[in-house]
């Protein structure tokens, strides 16, 4: 199959808004692809690689040579290609992946072009999420739904799941088992403002479990080996040694547990998220590291135990199983209460000592892997900051031509200036792009490297975050975590806008 044809499928889905719509442009190509075509047309019209990453960056990607009139690539030519730059590395691999990209973009039309652009700057919003995809498997391959998503359960990476499917039908996708080695995408959690909703949601009584600020970790042991994924199904056992050792200290040969792993100062509280992303990140001096950074895990779930699948059990019942197979001290710290204050004073424990806030699960809820679930809520404080807009960047993607990534500053009383902290384009609707790229442009302040545009600080945002972290990259040596914008605030003047010494006050 070329390339032309899933990028013409993709371009179909994004202009048809009706899900059966999207279902049916989907499933009609599904139904074309070849046995070693179907994974990868997937991946690509659910906006991923089956590369996962090919280390190209987006300003490798700016000035892509001339098109090809005619559609001549293939899926499959395409795919190995991406392979072939994600394999690159040593000396000299930046200039190397730069001539593979060229050439690779020199045998595409500027249609094909333009999609693998946003594919591989993760830009690809087509409305192709796992749900539709799921129903357009189901559909092209006469397969109940409910099997594609069991099977995804499993499996945890739906392009597989799809391609087994098309092939094999329900038969392939009832073989797929919970294997131990092979990770399962984890179940997330919805959102709750405070712990009043969150057990209105999940129904009371409900467990309250720490939300830490680590790396989900999920933990497989066969006998004597022991491999350890996160929640993006990366392996990193040989980063997490002291994971590895308590989970082979356990009495059982064959299991499969769900937890985090967090760095912690010496009195329990938790280091900044940067450092405990870091030491995981980092695959050198590991055991170095151990002795300056050592990592605490706690587990939270058991998926599997001494040969017997627990998933679709309910969580009151896992919990049970990962109480008697773990020990108290790798346990995640929990509360089950259908008290609101009980559980309220809980929450402000948890976040009092350091930690992200809660998850509030609902006791009969079964593990519903790589979605979220409706039985598992977070609950974390929500800090707000008001700062002022110093500078913005182009964006790209559907936000191509619009000032979308804000640089956010911090008042500084002693110089009278802004400290830049960070920057974000998250929370802005096509509303507010479209208001602020004209306000921007009125307020432009000096020359622009065709990237950025500075503004004069005068227009103060009011910003969410879920907490300020040391950073080397910004004047004020922090930068907010998970910044997104929640409002504008005309009714503010700059010179209002919250300090430096405030943000830093609130520095883990």
């Amino acid at each position: 199959m070329l390339l032309i044809d899933v990028v013409r499928v993709s371009e179909a889905v994004t202009r048809t808004s009706a899900r059966l719509g999207k279902v049916g442009h989907l499933a009609e190509l599904l139904g074309r692809v070849g046995p070693d075509e179907a994974e990868i047309a997937i991946a690509y019209l659910s906006g991923e690689l089956p590369q996962r990453q090919v280390g190209v960056g987006w300003r490798t990607l700016q000035e892509p040579p001339p098109p090809k009139l005619a559609a001549t690539a293939t899926l499959t030519d395409v795919d190995a290609r991406l392979t072939r730059i994600k394999a690159v590395s040593g000396p000299g691999s930046q200039a190397v992946r730069k001539d593979l990209v060229t050439a690779l973009f020199a045998a595409l039309t500027s249609q094909e072009q333009s999609f693998l652009t946003r594919l591989l700057a993760g830009e690809l919003r087509q409305g192709a999420l796992d749900g539709v995809m799921i129903e357009a498997v189901a559909k092209s391959s006469g397969a109940p739904p409910a099997d594609v998503r069991r099977a995804l359960t499993l499996r945890g990476w739906l392009p597989a799941v799809g391609a087994a499917a098309l092939a094999g039908g329900v038969e392939a996708l009832r073989a797929f088992r919970l294997e131990v080695g092979r990770p399962v995408a984890p179940m997330l959690a919805g959102s709750a403002p405070d712990v009043a909703t969150a057990l209105q949601k999940v129904g009371a009584p409900a467990a309250l479990e720490w939300k830490l600020d680590g790396v989900r970790v999920q933990a497989h042991r066969s006998g004597d080996d022991v491999r350890v994924f996160t929640r993006t199904l990366d392996d990193i056992t040989a980063q997490v040694p002291e994971l590895a050792e308590a989970v082979l200290g356990l009495p059982h040969l064959d299991l499969v547990l769900d937890g985090e792993v967090i760095a912690l100062h010496d009195d329990g509280r938790p280091q900044p998220f940067q450092i405990t992303g870091a030491r995981v990140a980092s695959k050198l001096d590991v055991a170095a590291l151990r002795e300056t950074t050592p990592l605490s895990v706690f587990f939270f779930d058991v998926l599997r135990l001494d040969g017997r699948d627990l998933l679709d059990l309910p969580y009151e019942q896992r919990h049970e199983i990962l109480a008697r197979a773990v020990p108290p001290a790798l346990l995640t710290p929990r509360l089950v209460t259908d008290d609101a204050g009980k559980a309220q004073e809980f929450f402000t424990d948890v976040v009092r000592s350091g930690h992200e806030g809660l998850v509030v699960k609902a006791l009969p809820s079964p593990y519903a892997a790589g979605r979220r679930g409706a039985g598992w809520i977070k609950v974390k404080p929500r800090h707000t900051l008001d700062l002022v807009v110093l500078a913005a960047e182009w964006g790209h993607g559907r936000r191509e031509g619009k000032l979308s990534n804000l640089h956010l500053g911090a008042r500084d009383p002693d110089t009278g200036g802004f400290v830049m902290l960070g920057k974000t384009f998250k929370g802005l609707t096509d509303q507010l792009l479209a208001w602020q790229t004209e306000r921007f442009l009125e307020l432009a302040d000096g020359p622009t490297d065709g990237w950025t545009v500075v503004v004069r600080p005068e227009l103060v945002v009011e910003i969410a975050f879920d907490g300020v972290q040391r950073s080397p990259r910004y004047p004020g040596g922090m930068a907010l975590r998970f910044a997104r914008v929640l409002r504008y605030r005309p009714d503010k003047r700059a010179d209002e806008a919250d300090t430096v010494e405030t943000v830093r006050s609130l520095m883990l």
